[in-house]
């Protein structure tokens, strides 16, 4: 019935039908070349000979700090030999104000000096365009700035709904052929003299875990020498590219540890500083400065040597409030391959713990290979309630990968009063499948993960 309808409408006026008809194909043409043309337009707009010259454009959001990708992931070891020179540039809108009203500007600034290496022409031709200090700040960027960028500490945030709870701290661990060790410097917000700090080292020699500490306070400017940090005799340095630790803790039983570890970072095996924002003024944030690094060293107790020569370590950065917060980590290195995994659980009252995604990366050799937000976790325990395997799943364009841990031990600590939680560390082993980028994945590993169970 409609369909004829319709029929007899159109052939009534046919040539008002006609006229129609045509009106609306001449519509939908021009509209399909008008997005074809600004297709072409806007890709011509993003080309390097445009936008400053060279062969390669790199656009960056603006969580991902431009240096970091100037000195990390370029001067990875593939990359450092087929980088010429890379430019900086930034584009932003401008207004020029005048009595017969407001333009809007579109401006870019770049650094002269590596522009006119590039062969641009606008900077070539204006003599006066040359290099200020803001300017030489970037050129003579290290990998070592890098590091120290984003390894500092942070100035404590004006929230009093949550200040109290503050603390940020250096995670080291590593693991040799004779021992293995998870160590942190932590700092807290505020104390009567200062900022409680203290040092935590868990060692594992095969025949349990033997943990030694110190505590002291310092000063706020000292905290924020990070991560140049010293607590009592014990302290991290950046020297380089490498950080170097000094130990001297005891035990439960007074037994005393020293030692003196060093483990080497690599400008490209590094995890950018990733930071969660919540209601109030809450914010969680962690950076892992390095991946997986040679470590090297040894740790003495109470006169028995354990060498670390050798092995391999690990270093992370974590800062935020943490009241009422828990999170499932893990890493794993296994060759020239690392993994990470992690997920926070921020309070409630902060923002909605199911809306927070997982997240889980993979670093090959020379950088960044894959990651995913699309992200399972699965916990499983034994009998006894006991962690027993953790299953994470990842899935994104890149990445489609499958990491089971299965734990060989671990150590509880308990959390604050109040929370009705554990925080558990445990050490064992990772089966991991499926592909990263262009890499197959297929491995066997040992590795860490952390957690938290109700007690």
């Amino acid at each position: 019935m409609i369909g004829r309808l319709a029929v007899r409408s159109l052939t009534a006026h046919p040539i008002r039908s006609a006229v129609l008809a045509a009106g609306f194909g001449v519509g939908v043409g021009v509209m399909a070349i008008l997005l074809g043309v600004a297709q072409i337009v806007l890709e011509q707009s993003q080309a390097p000979a445009l936008v400053g010259g060279g062969d390669v454009l790199i656009r960056l959001g603006p969580q991902v700090p431009a240096r970091l990708l100037l000195s990390g992931t370029l001067q990875a070891d593939a990359l450092r030999s087929r980088v010429r020179v890379a430019s900086p540039t930034h584009t932003t809108a401008l207004y020029l104000v005048r009595d017969t009203g407001v333009t809007r500007v579109r401006a870019r600034g770049g650094i002269p000096s590596l522009e006119r290496t590039l062969g641009d022409a606008e900077t070539s031709a204006v003599a006066q365009w040359t290099d200020v200090a803001g300017d030489a700040a970037w050129t003579r960027d290290t990998p070592e700035r890098v590091l120290r960028e984003i390894d500092r500490f942070h100035d404590v945030p004006d929230a009093p709904a949550w200040s109290s709870s503050w603390a940020e701290w250096l995670y080291f661990n590593g693991r040799a052929a004779d021992a293995r060790f998870y160590l942190t410097f932590i700092v807290g917000a505020a104390g009567k003299h200062g900022r409680p700090a203290g040092v935590r080292l868990q060692l594992d020699r095969g025949d349990g875990v033997e943990t030694f500490a110190a505590g002291h306070e310092i000063s706020d400017a000292d905290a924020l020498r990070s991560p140049d940090l010293t607590i009592g005799p014990n302290s991290v340095r950046l020297d380089g590219l490498n950080y170097r630790i000094a130990l001297d803790l005891r035990d439960a039983r007074g037994r005393r540890l020293q030692g003196t570890l060093t483990i080497a970072a690599s400008p490209g095996r590094l995890v950018p500083p990733i930071e969660i924002a919540g209601a109030r003024g809450w914010r969680s944030g962690y950076v892992v400065p390095v991946m997986s690094g040679a470590l090297e060293g040894e740790l003495v107790v109470d006169g028995h040597r354990i060498p670390l020569n050798g092995g391999t370590g690990y270093h992370d950065h974590n800062w935020g409030f943490w009241q009422g917060v828990s999170w499932q980590w893990g890493q794993v290195q296994n060759g020239d391959l690392s993994f990470i995994y992690g997920r926070v659980f921020p309070p409630r009252e902060a923002a909605d713990p199911d809306r927070i995604p997982g997240f889980v990366g993979a670093l090959g050799p020379d950088g960044p290979l894959a990651y995913a937000t699309s992200v399972t976790i699965t916990e499983t325990n034994d009998a006894r309630g006991q962690p027993q395997t953790i299953v994470v799943s990842a899935r994104s364009e890149v990445l489609d990968a499958r990491l089971r841990f299965d734990v060989g031990s671990f150590v509880t600590t308990p959390g604050p009063a109040g929370t009705g939680l554990d925080f558990l560390q445990m050490r064992g082993t990772y089966t991991v499948t499926g592909r990263a980028g262009d890499r197959t994945l297929d491995f066997t590993a040992p590795g860490s993960a952390e957690t938290f169970r109700g007690r």
